[in-house]
């Protein structure tokens, strides 16, 4: 038995290890571009020769043409991917309690039929969303982003929250039924605080996705002082010398936020989306 587990974990090894080397080489190659001098980007060396903090500090700056709405920019994304992620906690939040604990009345077809919506994918849907944007004049509208991403990450974390809900057992909604509870507390009271695992999850989920949200951004937003950082990286290709060191370096600045988030929630983020994935 110790030979078989010594076995087993040294498989597990060996196909961590590339997996891991797969995913973090890329990530190296971002920061070291973006401590490379200008006239030795291009080098291709794994390590440059002069490594520099100067990039960061032009992006900080704002030195560059491109980055003359860079805090302004990241001020955009932090602001829609938080409104995206505290929306949809709400409404994936109280849709799931309806449909799972008060079983009102065709809430499982209406959740099924939110579901439904994931078989057209988000990107054939964006010319409809203009439109619909358009229409009620909120293009160059910040809220255009926002209710497009609540829109697509609402499904989702309605049917993993209905999941979660099932888990817990009927016999406390009893309990606090008999004890005069009402809906709104019997939801504050004992729903709320059994969730929170789930809760901290879809709320990361729907952040991120709004976080890194490119192609609605680029067809919502298009004043450089409404526009997300995501798009505006984008700008950094459409000249023919473009300062690709900046790019890199505004680049890694952008990535550390959700990376902060997803480490801190990281356990959250495991228990609470696995939650109602098997039945006990």
């Amino acid at each position: 038995m110790k030979l078989r587990k010594v076995l087993d974990e040294t498989r597990l090894i060996l196909i961590g290890i590339p997996v891991f080397l797969w995913t973090m080489i890329p990530v190296y190659h971002l920061f070291v571009l973006s401590i490379s001098p200008r006239e030795s980007v291009t080098s291709g060396r794994i390590w440059p020769d002069h490594p520099t903090l100067q990039n960061f500090g032009t992006v900080f700056r704002q030195e560059h043409f491109y980055l003359v709405h860079f805090w302004v920019q990241l001020g955009n994304s932090l602001v829609i991917a938080l409104t995206v992620g505290v929306l949809t906690l709400v409404i994936a939040t109280c849709a799931a309690f309806a449909i799972s604990r008060l079983r009102v009345k065709g809430g499982r077809t209406v959740m099924n039929l939110a579901l439904f919506t994931y078989f057209i994918p988000a990107a054939f849907l964006a010319v409809p969303m203009y439109k619909a944007m358009s229409s009620y004049g909120l293009l160059n509208n910040q809220w255009a982003l926002i209710l497009a991403m609540v829109t697509i990450a609402s499904p989702y974390c309605i049917w993993v929250l209905k999941q979660a809900s099932d888990k817990l057992p009927w016999e406390l909604d009893e309990a606090a039924r008999m004890d005069g509870a009402t809906p709104l507390q019997l939801m504050r009271l004992v729903y709320l605080p059994l969730m929170v695992p789930s809760l901290v999850a879809v709320g990361t989920y729907a952040l991120l996705l709004a976080w890194n949200e490119y192609l609605y951004a680029y067809l919502l937003l298009s004043r450089d002082e409404s526009m997300t950082l995501a798009v505006a990286l984008g700008h950094f290709l459409s000249s023919d010398d473009s300062p690709w060191e900046l790019l890199m370096a505004t680049g890694f600045i952008y990535a550390l936020p959700p990376a902060a988030i997803y480490y801190v929630f990281k356990r959250y983020m495991v228990s609470g989306i696995t939650a109602g994935a098997v039945k006990s």
